[in-house]
């Protein structure tokens, strides 16, 4: 619990701040750290004595004979999680150090509290990812996710939702935002994918409190003031069905609404239909259905498919005359040889829209998991 690498350190802070030696010996007595590198690993029988009473031991020149070894000053025993780790011990007339020496005690502690808190931070963090990374492969380690889950004495259970969040802004520490996660939406599997993307596993919650988890978390990022996006899945029943769950939640970020914080798999489940295709069936049936020589209407096209092929409307939000619209869709007409303004002709035009945007995100329909 008390290492070598932590002890070193405290000496090194505590001894730039007092201009003093400092000793730290652990639980056997043995001196770990020092500013005399002369006394590493040997022996500290005040320590031994600290450790034995469990308090403090001053030894001046009337008592020094007494600890082989010991020098004047103050021992102190040093706590952690309502144990004695160590000792810490302070060179000095004892007088003196008398007046620092509960001062340097609390300060270690807090050191000690401090780097142990970062260490089981780190270790979540790892465990974490671990999980992660075995929940969104194509064959997913079960085993070893079971084993990492009882680590961390989290219990999964159906139905499970996967909620991928982009972020815009890295400036933040990442350890600082995941507790503040776990403490607004409760324990849950969590954890970085990438620089921006963060991966959140919901676990057995109804619609009703999937929706206020959701908002919890919505709110979450709205207060530290950096622009993000949600991508949300529908959930599945099946822990082995997280893979699919979380590509999905991935094209829902893709291909959803970009002024949208939120978008679920569900509001774009049609157009994700294209982005699983191969690109070779994609590039024949766009090349086919709507030709380069009218590319240069997709975005009036699109416009009107987007007002529910309502003309008036389309032709406001290209900011042209109704009549320029009408114009530019008779001649995709007799380019193509499908209405736009028949619904049955009007489909394969759309697919064919979404598969040419589809070939500018360059989107790989078997795409696997991001790596770090």
């Amino acid at each position: 619990m008390l290492s070598r690498e932590i002890a070193d350190m405290i000496v090194k802070e505590t001894m730039h701040r007092l201009n003093r030696n400092i000793n730290i010996m652990d639980e056997s007595g043995i001196i770990i750290a020092s500013g005399d590198a002369a006394r590493l690993d040997q022996v500290h029988e005040g320590a031994l004595e600290v450790l034995r009473l469990g308090k403090p031991l001053m030894i001046d020149e009337a008592n020094q004979r007494r600890w082989k070894g010991a020098q004047t000053g103050i021992n102190l025993p040093i706590e952690l999680q309502g144990q004695i780790v160590g000792v810490i011990g302070i060179t000095g007339e004892p007088q003196e150090v008398r007046e620092f020496g509960g001062l340097v005690k609390m300060t270690t502690e807090l050191m000690l509290r401090q780097t142990l808190f970062m260490q089981q931070s780190e270790w979540k963090r790892q465990t974490m990812e671990t999980i992660i990374e075995e929940l969104i492969r194509g064959e997913p380690n079960n085993q070893l996710i079971d084993e990492r889950l009882d680590m961390l004495n989290v219990r999964l259970r159906p139905p499970f939702d996967v909620c991928l969040v982009d972020i815009q802004d890295r400036t933040f520490q990442s350890q600082t935002l995941m507790r503040q996660i776990e403490d607004t939406i409760g324990q849950t599997i969590a954890g970085f994918i990438s620089v921006n993307r963060l991966f959140i596993l919901f676990s057995g919650l109804d619609g009703a409190k999937r929706e206020l988890k959701l908002r919890l978390l919505r709110e979450t990022f709205q207060r530290w003031g950096f622009p993000f996006r949600i991508g949300l899945t529908e959930p599945v029943y099946d822990r082995n069905k997280v893979t699919g769950a979380y590509r999905e939640a991935e094209l829902a970020l893709l291909i959803g609404e970009p002024d949208r914080v939120i978008n679920t798999y569900s509001d774009i489940e049609s157009k994700a239909l294209i982005y699983q295709m191969s690109a070779h069936a994609r590039e024949r049936f766009a090349g086919r259905v709507f030709p380069e020589s009218v590319h240069k209407f997709a975005e009036s096209l699109q416009a009107f498919f987007d007002s529910n092929q309502n003309i008036t409307e389309a032709a406001k939000a290209l900011y042209i005359h109704r009549n320029t619209l009408i114009y530019r869709l008779r001649k995709i007409k007799r380019e193509t040889g499908y209405d736009p303004q028949l619904f049955q002709e009007a489909v394969p035009l759309q697919m064919a829209l979404w598969m040419l945007q589809a070939e500018v995100r360059r989107v790989r329909p078997a795409s696997g998991p991001h790596t770090k």
